[in-house]
């Protein structure tokens, strides 16, 4: 969902960096796996077609956080509009 953002904090020797990656657009979200010691973050459509990855050594990453966008459930909607 556009806004879903994912901060991932990266030792880089003597300091640390600070990567983010934002769903840019409507209908976009933001998935994370490791596989094989890498982390990968990824933009994808929704029809599931990658849009861009950034990819971390997983014994470099000191904190991966995920800030997803607050949905409204359907439930809200409905009370809100009474």
């Amino acid at each position: 969902m556009k806004g879903d953002r994912v901060e991932i904090v990266v030792d880089a020797g003597d300091t640390t960096r600070t990567y983010e990656m934002v769903a840019s657009r409507a209908g976009r979200r933001v998935e994370t796996a490791v596989r094989r010691g890498v982390v990968e973050v990824s933009e994808v459509t929704r029809n599931g077609s990658v849009v861009r990855t950034a990819r971390f050594m997983a014994t470099r990453v000191l904190a991966l956080v995920e800030q997803p966008v607050p949905r409204e459930d359907a439930s809200e909607r409905r009370s809100q509009a009474e």
